[in-house]
């Protein structure tokens, strides 16, 4: 006789089977790119069930965590299950603080617990990748021994995400480190893995490439976006970091540049808003605006 399912068993068997639902009034989106937000964007509704509910209604498919997290699986399984809402990834909380790219071992390994506990946590979830950020050069470390370093802990990870079929998505932040498409493109490929591949973050890119070059260099490694605007013009005038306050599509990224390059690779897969949230107008906007990006 079979064992009763458990809960939590009983609410990811939902959450797989469950539709998802159609936001109320929004027109149908030509975009074969499906939309999602960070979780910490949603800055309204109490629980985990109506901050899902507030951004399918907004418009959104999606949504990414970040893992390791306080939230109650259990709590975000229902969640989903009720209001369709996917979770398409999440994002490793401890990339930053544990490094895998760290001089120190007990540094290293912390941070290999933590991307451990996300790959389990995607599975769970149901979602297909792990953002990471795999690498920070400073003066205490070469670049030589960040690309060392961090090779080897996610060698040592990989066989966890093949067996759990969730995949490691490194993203360009600005950490020093793969500064080229043509790096990034081979520090992806000696892995040797389907496993391993690439959460690219449009606007990033703008301070000092241009993203269109990126996908298209990058093309089947791109596993996963992020969707920012950066504004150089801010960044003359007002310093480094300004040049993100400018809503999506009023920077310097060109959009249609960057819809026919992701239209020549082929990308069909999952971007994510990763901006100033809020409530339900300032989320309906960003919304809107992911839209004209994508869309066009």
């Amino acid at each position: 006789m079979a064992e009763p399912c458990s809960r939590r068993e009983l609410l990811a068997t939902a959450a797989v089977a469950g539709m998802a639902l159609p936001a109320a009034g929004l027109p149908r989106r030509r975009s074969k790119i499906r939309k999602a937000l960070k979780y910490g964007m949603i800055q309204a509704g109490g629980s985990v069930l109506e901050r899902f509910e507030l951004i399918r209604d907004v418009g959104f498919d999606g949504v990414e965590l970040d893992s390791p997290s306080n939230l109650d699986p259990d709590e975000i399984l229902a969640a989903k299950a009720a209001t369709g809402i996917e979770i398409p990834g999440v994002v490793d909380s401890v990339h930053w603080g544990d490094t895998l790219s760290d001089p120190d071992a007990a540094v290293r390994a912390r941070g290999r617990a933590g991307l451990e506990t996300a790959l389990r946590q995607c599975k769970l979830f149901g979602g297909t990748s792990v953002l990471l950020v795999p690498a920070v050069v400073n003066k205490q470390v070469s670049y030589d021994q960040a690309w060392r370093r961090s090779t080897d802990e996610i060698h040592r990870v990989l066989p966890l995400a093949e067996d759990l079929g969730v995949s490691i998505a490194f993203e360009n932040v600005w950490n020093n480190f793969l500064l080229s498409p043509l790096e990034a493109a081979r520090y992806v490929d000696q892995f040797g893995s389907s496993r391993v591949g690439f959460h690219f973050d449009i606007g990033n890119i703008v301070l000092y490439g241009w993203p269109e070059q990126w996908v298209r260099i990058l093309g089947s490694r791109i596993l996963k976006l992020d969707v920012k605007e950066y504004s150089r013009k801010k960044l003359d005038e007002e310093g480094r970091w300004k040049g993100f306050q400018v809503g999506i599509g009023d920077g310097d990224c060109d959009w249609p540049a960057v819809r026919a390059a992701l239209e020549e690779i082929g990308y069909e897969g999952w971007a994510a808003a990763e901006v100033g949230g809020g409530g339900r107008e300032r989320l309906a906007d960003i919304s809107a605006r992911m839209d004209r990006a994508l869309d066009g």
